[in-house]
């Protein structure tokens, strides 16, 4: 393993790479899984404990992460952090964030020049920033040469055409124009709505519930199979819990029905489940148990 936070596994013929920008506290548990009670964080705390969980403070613990794949001679990059510079009053979490997702990518042997897709699950703040880099005072594509493939249904629903979301929040409509109408303006963009083949060994999925188009990618090669679910699961407890949804689920009950499907197929398949805010490994085979599903196992990385 190079570092924890430029972290490297094979799945048959596909090379993932975990590149964490960031871990650590977030929400109080009951706020960022609202539905979850106190009993279902302090009856797993033995392994909740730190990597999701902070019992001291009862904070959920999380992280901030991309995840790139070298598949069929591409390299292909899921979601892109928050992005540097950016205005976002209303997440000040993220408000002129300064990370270095850029720093990740030059420590894991990986050009912006090479990369031929980018994926974005799902268009928030946290999986779309490093879609552009600022350039001489514009926004520009930080990925000259790829694809970037939207989900159609968030591209309509956060775009201009629907008023940014309906206009509830600045920070949408300053994503939307920082981060997506650079890359449309720029001729990369790919929408997609119900599934999109990317190669032989991964393909886009929607998912919908935490947007409209929230999506997964599923990867299969040779005997290896896992699905990234960006943010259908925010934290462990929704893997015991499925019925609950976090805080930024915009159609809870739809996200239930989404959530549900996709454990279902993983547990039947043996798919590795790899979220897109998990800490520690990051990535995990699940198991049904109960009214619910329960972690088998933790992935391992080289």
């Amino acid at each position: 393993m190079e570092n924890e936070s430029v972290q490297r596994m094979m799945l048959g013929d596909v090379e993932v790479i975990r590149l964490v920008e960031w871990r650590g506290t977030f929400l109080p548990a009951r706020d960022f899984v609202p539905e979850a009670g106190a009993e279902v964080w302090r009856e797993n705390e033995d392994w909740l404990a730190p990597d999701h969980w902070e019992p001291d403070g009862d904070r959920a613990a999380a992280a901030l992460q991309t995840w790139v794949l070298r598949s069929g001679g591409r390299t292909v990059v899921v979601d892109t952090g928050v992005g540097n510079g950016r205005e976002r009053p209303g997440s000040p979490q993220f408000h002129h964030w300064q990370g270095d997702f850029m720093g990740l990518l030059d420590r894991a042997g990986i050009k912006p020049a090479e990369v031929d897709v980018v994926v974005n699950t799902h268009l928030h703040v946290d999986h779309v920033g490093w879609n552009t880099t600022a350039v001489d005072g514009s926004w520009e594509p930080t990925f000259p040469n790829a694809r970037y493939l939207l989900p159609a249904a968030d591209d309509a629903y956060y775009g201009p055409g629907n008023d940014y979301a309906n206009g509830h929040r600045a920070d949408d409509r300053l994503l939307y124009e920082d981060s997506i109408a650079p890359v449309h303006r720029a001729g990369q963009a790919v929408l997609w709505d119900g599934a999109h083949r990317i190669d032989e060994h991964l393909t886009l999925e929607s998912a919908p519930g935490h947007t409209p188009g929230s999506a997964v990618l599923r990867l299969a090669s040779g005997g290896d199979r896992a699905v990234f679910v960006g943010d259908l699961l925010h934290s462990p407890v929704q893997i015991l819990r499925p019925g609950c949804s976090s805080c930024f689920c915009l159609d809870p009950a739809q996200a239930v029905t989404s959530r549900r499907r996709i454990l279902e197929r993983a547990a039947d398949e043996r798919e590795l489940v790899i979220p897109a805010h998990f800490g520690g490994a990051g990535a995990a085979e699940v198991r049904k148990a109960g009214d619910g599903f329960a972690v088998d196992r933790w992935a391992a990385y080289s």
